[in-house]
């Protein structure tokens, strides 16, 4: 029923919505294991939202979990989409309709923000910390709306970057303990 009402609430901006649920409201997840397993999610094949709700149906009932988790995600969507597909011939010379798109979609780009604005205090455990991911995040948001490239390559190249400098912290920090304990 979780997933089914989350998946419900959600005109393409889940994401915040599955935040707000999963580790708001019902405790299911800590901000930070919420991000990691988005971040696994991202990985998978498929829509991240339903991969994420995958991977916490498995946690905490296994397969049977895992089975209830996607059908929830994904039953009354599609049966949602069904209807509208159906009725939309008929309701799309309504200018209240566009309308209502148009505002469904600013309502889930706002959705998005806040949860990016929410997931922000995360950032501290990162092994980049908070400037060296705002930089990666505006440098993807600068490649893709300003020069265009394809989100594929932006993906690849910043994504690249980015693993190469945590493994490049990681080493630092490794290096310095191993100071540490040399000095003890």
């Amino acid at each position: 029923m979780a997933f089914s009402l989350l998946a419900l609430q959600g005109f393409g901006g889940v994401l915040a919505v599955a935040q707000r649920e999963l580790v708001d409201r019902r405790g299911w997840l800590s901000r930070h294991e919420f991000v990691e397993l988005y971040a696994v999610a991202q990985l998978l094949p498929g829509p991240n939202v339903v991969n994420l709700s995958l991977m916490v149906g498995d946690r905490y009932f296994g397969g049977r979990g895992a089975f209830a988790a996607i059908t929830g995600m994904l039953l009354a969507p599609i049966a949602v989409v069904l209807v509208l597909a159906a009725s939309y011939q008929q309701l799309a010379q309504y200018p209240a309709v566009a309308g209502a798109l148009r505002g469904m979609g600013a309502v889930a780009a706002g959705l998005i923000l806040a949860m990016a604005l929410k997931m922000l205090a995360t950032l501290r455990g990162n092994v980049l910390g908070p400037a060296l991911c705002t930089l990666l995040g505006l440098g993807t948001l600068a490649t893709i709306a300003l020069l265009r490239l394809p989100l594929a390559w932006v993906v690849i190249g910043l994504g690249l970057t980015g693993w190469g400098l945590a493994r490049w912290r990681i080493a630092i920090e490794q290096a310095r303990a191993r100071k540490e304990d040399e000095r003890c």
